[in-house]
C-alpha cells in the first residue's frame, strides 16, 4: 500500500450554498457541503482507489465533525490529522445559471491557518510517494511558509505537487505571484486553472506561462482550461486532451478531481516518488485523459462530490 501512498495537506472548508428554493420569507437557506482544495482532493484519490493520508487541521466544531465523516467514508487516513481549537473556515458559494460558484469567505483565525513544525512532523518521511499540496493552506500565514519547509524536506524521497487555487476575496494577487517561482522550484507537478492563470498572468497565453514555470523549475505543467480540456507540458512537450462532453450541474471540485486523477494515474505507472524521470508524453496524455473524466463526472453532480472508482 505504501508503494503508491499519497499524502495531502491542507484545509477543509464548509461550502455552504445558497438554496434559492425551500426559504420562508424572512429567511436564507443553506445547504453545506464538505470541501477546500486539498480535501477535495484526498477524497477523490481515495474514491478512485489510491492510499491516500489527509494531514489537516480540523476543528471539533460541526463543521469538522462533517469534514472527519466525508472523509473517512470515501477511505482517506486521518491518523495524522491534528484535532484544532479553531473553528472551521466557511465558504458562502452562490452559483450562477451555468454552474459556476462566486464565494465569499468567513476564515479569519479559522484553523486551516495555524500550523506549526511540530503538527507537520507526521508528514514528513511517511513513506508517501507523493506530497500534495496548495490552496490557501500554503499561501496563508502563519502555516503557509511552514508548508513550504516540508516541501523541501520531502523533495528527496517524493515528488512534490502543487495546486495554487488562487482565491482572491482572502489572498491578494500580488502574495501569489510573490510566492510563484519559490513554488517552481519545489513542485514537480503544477496544476492550475485557466482562471488562476488569468489572475497571475494577465493576458498570458497557456503555452507562455508553461514555459515561464518550467524556467522557474517545475518539469510539469498543466493547465486546465474547463470545457475546453487541459494543456499539458512536460519540459516544454505539450500534450492536449480534451474534456469528455458531460452537463455541468456546478463547477465545484473540478479543478480537484482532475488533480487526483493525474496523481492517481501517474501513481498506478509507478511515475511518482522522484522527479518524473520515467514519465513519456504519451503516458502524460492517457493520464490527463484519465483525469479528464474524473472531472467530468464532478461536474454532473452538486458540490465537491467525485466519483468512486466503479463509476468509471
Amino acid at each position: 500500500m505504501a508503494g503508491r501512498q499519497i499524502t495531502v495537506v491542507g484545509e477543509c472548508v464548509a461550502d455552504a450554498f445558497v438554496e434559492r428554493d425551500g426559504a420562508r420569507p424572512g429567511e436564507l437557506a443553506l445547504r453545506v457541503l464538505p470541501g477546500g482544495g486539498p480535501a477535495n482532493t484526498a477524497v477523490a484519490l481515495a474514491r478512485l482507489g489510491t492510499p491516500t493520508r489527509f494531514v489537516g487541521r480540523i476543528s471539533a466544531d460541526p463543521f469538522g465533525a462533517l469534514f472527519r465523516t466525508h472523509l473517512t467514508g470515501s477511505g482517506v487516513d486521518l491518523a495524522d490529522t491534528v484535532a484544532a481549537a479553531e473553528p472551521s473556515t466557511l465558504a458562502l458559494a452562490a452559483l450562477d445559471g451555468d454552474g459556476h460558484a462566486t464565494y465569499s469567505f468567513h476564515a479569519e483565525g479559522t484553523a486551516d491557518w495555524q500550523w506549526t513544525r511540530a503538527e507537520l512532523a507526521a508528514a514528513r518521511h511517511d513513506g508517501s510517494v507523493c506530497l500534495h499540496t496548495g490552496s490557501l493552506a500554503l499561501v496563508r500565514g502563519p502555516g503557509g511558509p511552514r508548508i513550504e519547509d516540508l516541501l523541501a524536506e520531502a523533495r528527496p524521497y517524493a515528488t512534490v505537487s502543487i495546486d495554487p487555487n488562487v482565491r482572491t476575496l482572502l489572498v491578494s494577487p500580488d502574495a501569489y505571484r510573490q510566492r510563484l517561482d519559490r513554488w517552481c522550484e519545489l513542485a514537480d507537478l503544477l496544476r492550475l486553472s485557466e482562471d488562476d492563470l488569468r489572475v497571475l498572468l494577465p493576458g498570458t497565453a497557456p503555452e507562455d506561462a508553461c514555459d515561464r514555470w518550467h524556467a522557474a523549475g517545475a518539469r510539469l505543467v498543466v493547465v486546465t482550461l474547463a470545457e475546453r480540456g487541459a494543456l499539458a507540458s512536460l519540459d516544454g512537450r505539450r500534450v492536449r486532451v480534451a474534456a469528455p462532453v458531460t452537463p455541468v450541474v456546478d463547477s465545484v471540485g473540478a479543478g480537484d478531481s482532475f488533480t487526483a486523477g493525474l496523481l492517481h494515474f501517474l501513481a498506478l505507472q509507478g511515475h511518482l516518488g522522484g522527479r518524473l524521470d520515467s514519465l513519456t508524453p504519451e503516458d502524460l496524455e492517457r493520464a490527463c485523459a484519465f483525469a479528464a473524466r474524473v472531472a467530468a463526472r464532478t461536474v454532473a453532480v452538486p458540490g465537491a462530490d467525485p466519483p468512486w472508482a466503479d463509476d468509471l
